[in-house]
């Protein structure tokens, strides 16, 4: 292997190695290249240690002030949204430790929220956070059959959602009804309840139809369509990963439906699944803030294994609100 390809992987391209090598070539360069083999994140000086110098500047919801930078679990659960080898090697760093350290790390930028969900190291870094005096308010999604009643009664989240895929499909199959219902099983458990989509109609539908819902969680990229509805937005073409396309016409219309309801809302994906980098990262959080409402705020996973992804988000995002 040539020094310039090493050096591109040790940059964080595994997004290459994952569509141009194999599974041998991806083990052999996780032991190599990936920083979970030093056993050291990427993070800063405040881990586990005083508030930094910046702070997120907080909103009020149910009750309590929470940072308008809430963190994002996918990363923490292997979900990449780009590619498997991408996702596993998220699994394989972040363990329950990692996701707890990460946490405290956003604590001392002022990070006191999370994206909730019960499924891989998500549960255990929360309760390991917990338990050493970190604070992460819960703002909880469920795609599970189980009664939202016992879901709350573990987890005491200030809200549960219906998950965006979950809501979509039901969308698009003419059962909203049934999401309704479950919103409704939510509300009477004493937590806000919400609704997830990454299709704007979909907050269109609910707030017509008067839901005794309390806000909505939306993607800014529609990435569930069907492959029909793909075949029509491309006009009859269908990329090989049709569950994966971020076009940048879909946030313009998200952030018009946030911006239409006078229920609080949360942004995500506002970076394409770290499609977006470089100068483009402070942009679209400039574009985000810009387009929803004060009382909104935004969903961001965080993956810091090549760099603190958490204090340049929690500065970027301090940059935009401080002054507003």
């Amino acid at each position: 292997m040539s020094n310039s390809r090493r050096e591109f992987l040790q940059c964080g391209a595994a997004l290459a190695v994952g569509v141009m090598g194999g599974a041998t070539v991806l083990a052999a360069e996780a032991q190599n290249s990936h920083p979970a083999a030093s056993g050291t994140p990427a993070l800063g000086t405040g881990t586990r240690g005083p508030k930094a110098e910046i702070q997120v500047p907080k909103m009020k919801f149910a009750g309590v002030e929470i940072s308008r930078l809430v963190m994002g679990c996918n990363p923490f659960n292997g979900g990449a949204h780009f590619n498997a080898s991408y996702g596993k090697l998220m699994q394989e760093w972040y363990t329950a430790e990692r996701v707890c350290e990460v946490m405290h790390h956003a604590n001392a930028y002022g990070i006191n929220a999370l994206n909730y969900t019960n499924k891989g190291h998500t549960p255990d870094g929360w309760a390991r956070l917990t338990a050493e005096g970190g604070e992460m308010h819960l703002i909880a999604h469920d795609s599970s059959d189980d009664d939202p009643a016992a879901v709350v009664k573990k987890i005491k989240p200030l809200s549960l959602h219906r998950q965006g895929e979950i809501v979509d499909v039901a969308f698009r199959n003419g059962t909203m009804n049934t999401v309704r219902e479950w919103c409704k099983r939510v509300r009477d458990t004493g937590v806000l309840t919400g609704v997830a989509t990454h299709n704007p109609e979909v907050i269109e539908l609910v707030e017509e139809q008067g839901w005794d819902i309390d806000y909505y969680a939306g993607c800014v990229y529609h990435r569930s369509r069907n492959d029909e509805e793909w075949k029509k937005v491309l006009h009859g073409e269908l990329l090989e990963m049709p569950r994966e396309i971020y076009l940048q016409s879909d946030p313009a219309r998200m952030y018009k439906a946030i911006r239409q309801t006078p229920k609080p809302c949360f942004a995500f994906k506002i970076l394409a699944a770290g499609r977006i980098s470089g100068g483009g990262i402070a942009q679209a959080f400039r574009t985000a803030f810009s387009s929803i409402k004060p009382i909104d705020g935004v969903f961001v996973g965080m993956y810091p294994w090549d760099k603190d992804q958490v204090r340049e988000n929690a500065e970027i995002v301090h940059s935009i609100l401080a002054g507003a």
